[in-house]
């Protein structure tokens, strides 16, 4: 079987990937990952078969204009949306979908294809129509965002299949989009009609959602529509990773971890929190903080306290099985990985959905959380004195560590994926013959 992994250039999208193309390679599938160039190398380094296709794209060079201190001392609310990404009515639909209005849902969806999707999408769609063309895959597994692979699938014919990298949002909020709709106009569908139609298709549904998506969350934290999902569980994967030696031994005393993630110095101008503040916050306490901080934003720290390891960088695989708690950002890989190793975090959530993950790890018992827009300090060093003190967090992280192992592994899902494809992947017309007579 041949299969296509599809991302645009964003690494942790990626790496979500990985685990999977790992297992359908190491089952003696040909599996290959398309992705614009800037992604190229990081591709290669995971040791998948790259295809480059299209050119970068600039989607946050467009959003690093609105990230300025000047810009936000003179629009603190666009400053803020830009920010945290705010780009749907997360929080609506994470308590209330059957109460989005059209009005909330319709200028969202513009938005998101105008200021997203387009955006990253643009430069693929013909490269990738090529290459499916060309290549005929039987398979094609997407991130969520890139439309430009499901419209390559279907030009080419094969089945295909969203990965998510955290809750299904979208799918959510596009199901209530088309509850709403009636005869009015829908600006992904529109827009989706319109890449696929110079190629001859028409547009289906399955261009949003694919043929059926894969979810790696644990129950307590997903979030799903009325399609067909496929359960895998999460394995830990964060890149090229050498483990030092300090970390070959357990720690004297209860071990943190402070990471906010790559994404926020890489592409949103630095850290939504004052490292040093926190740093500071803890300085008294009987704990080892061990604290990835970029090397270009270790100067913006003061005298680092005595209980803190600074490093720019360390495998999280390595790091987390030797800590009591962790402080992060609740990403999707930080914190599953976290969770993974049974880990309480003291969440500091700030873009995407990192806030809703949040608060679904703290309503399960496994952590605490507060918005990173709102966190000082003193909050930080009360929720880790919690998560230490408390035995329920650590309790509660290890039910939902039971439940992410009790998952279909991805070695354990190719047997499924080869029968999926084959039941969705479309039947080829067959050819008219030419009548004699």
């Amino acid at each position: 079987m041949r299969v296509l992994f599809a991302t645009y250039a964003v690494k942790t999208h990626f790496q979500a990937m990985v685990p999977l193309a790992w297992a359908l390679r190491n089952a003696g599938h040909d599996v290959r990952v398309a992705g614009q160039p800037e992604l190229v190398g990081v591709i290669t380094k995971a040791g998948l078969t790259a295809v480059e296709v299209g050119t970068d794209h600039n989607l946050w060079r467009t959003a690093n204009r609105f990230l300025t201190r000047r810009y936000a001392e003179l629009n603190p609310e666009v400053y803020r949306s830009v920010r945290e990404a705010r780009v749907l009515p997360f929080d609506r639909a994470e308590s209330a979908p059957g109460e989005l209005t059209w009005d909330e849902l319709a200028p969202a969806y513009e938005n998101l294809v105008q200021s997203w999707y387009r955006i990253v999408n643009g430069s693929m769609v013909d490269d990738l129509v090529d290459f499916t063309r060309h290549w005929q895959p039987d398979l094609v597994i997407w991130e969520p965002n890139s439309y430009a692979a499901p419209v390559a699938a279907e030009v080419a014919g094969a089945a295909h299949a969203r990965l998510l990298w955290g809750v299904d949002i979208f799918a959510v909020t596009r199901a209530r989009l088309l509850e709403l709709q009636g005869d009015r106009s829908d600006a992904l569908g529109e827009w989706l009609a319109g890449q696929i139609g110079v190629y001859g298709h028409d547009f289906a549904e399955t261009l949003t959602t694919g043929h059926f998506t894969i979810d790696q969350l644990p129950t307590p934290l997903r979030m799903t529509a009325d399609l067909h999902y496929v359960r895998m569980g999460y394995v830990p994967y964060n890149g090229v990773a050498v483990v030092p030696k300090w970390l070959w031994e357990q720690p004297e005393r209860p071990r943190v971890a402070l990471t906010l993630g790559v994404t926020a110095t890489e592409s949103f101008g630095g850290y939504g929190v004052g490292v040093q503040d926190v740093l500071d916050s803890l300085a008294d306490l009987d704990i080892e903080i061990v604290a990835t901080v970029a090397e270009h934003e270790q100067h913006k720290l003061g005298q680092v306290p005595a209980n803190t390891r600074i490093v720019p960088s360390v495998p999280l695989h390595a790091l987390l099985p030797s800590c009591a708690a962790a402080i992060h950002h609740a990403g999707f890989g930080t914190l599953s990985t976290s969770l993974y190793y049974g880990v309480p975090p003291m969440s500091l959530p700030e873009r995407f959905d990192e806030p809703l993950l949040a608060r679904r790890v703290e309503a399960h018992g496994a952590g605490l959380q507060v918005h990173m827009a709102e966190a000082t300090g003193d909050q930080v060093r009360a929720g880790i004195q919690r998560l230490l003190a408390e035995p329920s967090f650590r309790h509660g992280a290890e039910s939902l560590r039971t439940e992410m192992l009790s998952m279909p592994s991805p070695v354990d899902l190719v047997a499924q994926l080869e029968e999926l494809a084959a039941g969705y992947r479309p039947r080829p017309k067959a050819k008219q013959l030419a009548v004699t007579r």
